[in-house]
């Protein structure tokens, strides 16, 4: 298409009618696009975003008829919709008939398991046209000639049952003497098991172990077949269960979803997870090991902000979507989307440029971090306390007071109505944890800053708060990270300065994903603090070129 051709295009776009312009909405008007999410770990998946994980899958799936396709946990059938389209058109032919290729699809490829009754009945709705597969026309007319009542596709006789391929979740949580669930862990009191709730969000799918899913698949889509297995196991699972922990406190899930998928040994799994994974943290160690590790994953996208795919929710850290490929056994083709709608690219081992530790989103800080490696053994994590330092939790404020009592007592640094304050104990202290710190000066860091952002979210970030000065005779709540302990003040502020530079932040920022634990500050550089530093300093000792400077530059946010 030639220049002219493009100015002729745009002329005729800025002229369209009102009419036109409507006609062409509802012309690509989807009704899956209107409904709202029903709750934190019922996130419906946009057409755009099922289009992105369909696109990971090589070509050759649209063209065989045989092929068992999975979504263990659906919600408003977007998938199992726009799977179907694809077969429809890329077995026209193999099977050239209209209807004998529909018929085939929808009873022979394209199965799913409800993530709950109701998103069940509408994916059975998105899917078949009728939230009951085998719903006939009943024949009764409005006054305009439509048909009042629905019927599914077929006019219902393509499925003996009311479920079709898409069945109603029915499996029970299993409680053992721990009060907690044996496979999902949520305790027997849980909002979850209460008898008043409809739903109980039993995952069917997380809900047996190995052997005994594959059987249960079996029995719920093959009438007991046990040499039918899936092909392509693909969706978006349910992310979190809060877990009794107190609080928020939530338990990821989506990892067992896909330890099962990839369990069952299709030759393809691709879901749509969060990112959080990838620095571990909460019941996800083990699950960051085993992907990083792991071969078989040939595509990897990896979403800096979640908003790209999942424009109405808050995802803290990102989402990505992967290709789990049977047969691949190399490098992973990493494409990371930043906020600024840049694209970077790489073809990688997932683990094998820093020691399988974690994965680094990040191409250009493997560069950073490799030169760092090669000119220090001593890290800053070294430096920072395990959460709660001092061993005591969030006090009240009944618990302290403005006015000391008695002068005697700690200083207690803490978070008040979102404020940073000291306060004295009413009552008597006696911390046996980093007890030797109490008399030396320290640096009092934030260990909850999902605000600061990441590396790529937002562009700049801050990464970490202000690091307060803990003078001796003070110790702080597990609100805080300690950092210490030093014998003079001149050490602990210069250590301050440090940790405002770029060249920290950054480092800090590649192990970050909302929260700050100890483990986040393992490839920062610890120093001889002694003395101050500059990030031109630092950029010059530790042999950043240009390239690597200018990224740091960009990506993190000057700190007064």
């Amino acid at each position: 298409m030639d220049l002219e051709e493009n100015v002729a295009l745009k002329a005729e776009e800025d002229h369209k009618t009102a009419v036109e312009t409507a006609y062409d909405y509802l012309e690509h008007f989807d009704i899956l696009e209107t409904i709202t999410n029903v709750g934190n770990d019922e996130v419906f998946t946009p057409r755009k975003t099922c289009d992105m994980i369909l696109n990971s899958l090589p070509e050759e799936v649209w063209h065989n008829p045989n092929y068992k396709w999975l979504n263990p946990a659906t919600k408003n059938g977007i998938f199992e919709r726009e799977t179907a389209i694809r077969l429809d058109r890329g077995l026209k032919d193999i099977i050239p008939d209209e209807e004998t290729r529909k018929k085939h699809i929808l009873q022979n490829m394209i199965f799913a398991i409800g993530q709950t009754k109701f998103t069940a009945n509408v994916a059975r709705r998105t899917l078949y046209y009728c939230s009951q597969a085998n719903r006939k026309c009943d024949g009764i007319k409005a006054p305009d000639g439509h048909y009042v009542n629905g019927y599914a596709i077929g006019n219902g006789t393509w499925f003996d049952d009311e479920e079709g391929n898409i069945k109603t979740p029915k499996t029970e949580h299993t409680f053992e003497k721990n009060g907690k669930c044996k496979f999902c862990g949520i305790p027997s009191s849980s909002k979850y098991n209460s008898s008043d709730q409809r739903e109980h969000y039993a995952y069917e799918f997380i809900h047996y172990e190995k052997l005994s899913l594959e059987r249960h698949l079996q029995d719920l889509f093959f009438k007991g077949d046990r040499t039918m297995k899936f092909d392509v196991i693909i969706g978006n699972p349910p992310y979190m269960l809060t877990d009794g922990g107190g609080g928020s406190s939530s338990k990821p899930i989506y990892n067992l979803f896909v330890k099962n998928a990839i369990a069952l040994a299709p030759k393809y799994v691709s879901m749509i997870i969060p990112s959080r994974w990838m620095t571990g943290g909460k019941g996800l160690d083990s699950f960051r090991e085993e992907m990083i590790t792991d071969r078989h994953i040939s595509i990897l996208h990896d979403f800096l902000n979640a908003g790209i795919c999942f424009p109405s929710v808050a995802i803290e850290g990102g989402v990505c979507y992967f290709l789990w490929d049977k047969e691949h056994n190399d490098k992973c083709n990493v494409v990371t989307h930043q906020t600024n709608g840049e694209l970077r690219t790489s073809i990688r081992y997932l683990n094998d440029e820093h020691g399988g530790d974690i994965y680094i989103r990040d191409d250009v800080a493997i560069g950073i971090l490799n030169k760092v490696k090669n000119k220090t053994d001593f890290y800053f994590d070294s430096l920072v306390s395990t959460r709660m330092p001092f061993g005591i939790g969030n006090m009240s404020i009944d618990e302290t007071t403005i006015t000391p009592i008695d002068r005697n007592n700690l200083r207690i640094f803490m978070r008040v109505n979102s404020k940073r304050e000291y306060r004295y104990s009413k009552k008597a202290l006696n911390i046996e944890k980093n007890k030797e710190w109490i008399e030396k000066y320290k640096i009092f860091i934030s260990k909850a800053d999902g605000a600061a952002g990441q590396i790529g979210n937002p562009i700049p970030a801050r990464i970490i708060g202000k690091g307060d000065l803990g003078e001796p005779h003070t110790i702080c709540t597990e609100t805080f990270l300690a950092v210490g302990p030093f014998d003079n003040k001149t050490k602990a502020e210069n250590c301050i300065q440090y940790m405002k530079t770029k060249f920290f932040r950054f480092l800090v920022g590649i192990r970050k994903n909302k929260n700050m634990t100890q483990d986040t500050y393992k490839y920062a550089p610890a120093l001889d603090f002694s003395k101050t530093y500059t990030d031109k300093e630092l950029y010059k000792y530790f042999g950043l070129d240009d390239d690597e400077i200018k990224y740091i530059e960009t990506m993190i946010q000057e700190m007064n």
